[in-house]
């Protein structure tokens, strides 16, 4: 990765943001990552690594804990806070969590769970149709793409093949939630977007295996064509 200099020789604004972006996205996806992890990954310098991490860390959006690994000095592991998360770019705002509190007040729970149940329906017949035929992978790595384009950090990777050598098995990561706000205050939305995986891709079984709402640093999904 290569970053333009200005005439100084010192690395402009602009860049020293995107650097610093790309650094609150690798841990994000990490969970937690060190310094020097992070230098390789980026191809920067350890020492401006550990300059944007301070400045970072300065701002509220990363803090770190030390991890004693045998004799000498401790590592420093490197974390989000949810300031951080809320600093990456995202598609959602305080609107949808106030239009279902004013809906709850003037309608009731009921009619807000009704809503939800149906927003996620209509959400898996739009995925459905973009998605159309093909093999598992085919169709998961579209659904990839259609969740990136919404805000989703999302990606899969291939588990095991069956003895034909066809891939059977994917995980499916998300590794931050589009709609955070509406899931901490309705967190139903997170067994709907269960449900509407397993509708979309309907000869699979989908399980949950990771759980941003339960502190881990990642939602993750389970894909297995049936027998």
């Amino acid at each position: 990765m290569n970053y333009k200099t200005g005439g100084s020789g010192t690395v402009t604004t602009t860049n020293q943001n995107s650097t610093k972006q790309d650094i609150l996205r690798h841990i994000l996806k990490e969970g937690e990552t060190t310094a020097q992890q992070l230098a390789s990954v980026l191809e920067i310098s350890p020492q401006a690594t550990r300059r944007h991490l301070k400045e970072l860390g300065a701002e509220g959006l990363v803090y770190h804990k030390a991890v004693q690994q045998g004799m000498g000095r401790p590592q420093y592991l490197y974390q989000l806070s949810e300031k951080g998360r809320d600093r990456l770019p995202h598609d959602y705002g305080e609107f949808a969590v106030s239009f279902l509190h004013t809906l709850a007040e003037t309608a009731g729970e009921e009619q807000v769970q009704a809503v939800l149940q149906k927003q996620w329906q209509r959400k898996a017949t739009d995925y459905r149709e973009k998605i159309g035929t093909g093999s598992l992978e085919e169709r998961i790595a579209r659904l990839v793409e259609l969740r990136q384009a919404e805000g989703y950090m999302a990606e899969y990777h291939r588990l095991e093949k069956d003895s034909q050598g066809i891939q059977q098995q994917f995980l499916l990561f998300e590794h931050n939630c589009a709609i955070a706000s509406v899931a901490e205050s309705y967190p139903s939305v997170c067994g709907h977007e269960l449900e509407m995986f397993s509708a979309i891709l309907p000869d699979c079984t989908v399980e949950r295996t990771h759980w941003l709402y339960r502190d881990e640093h990642r939602c993750g999904y389970l894909i297995q064509l049936e027998n």
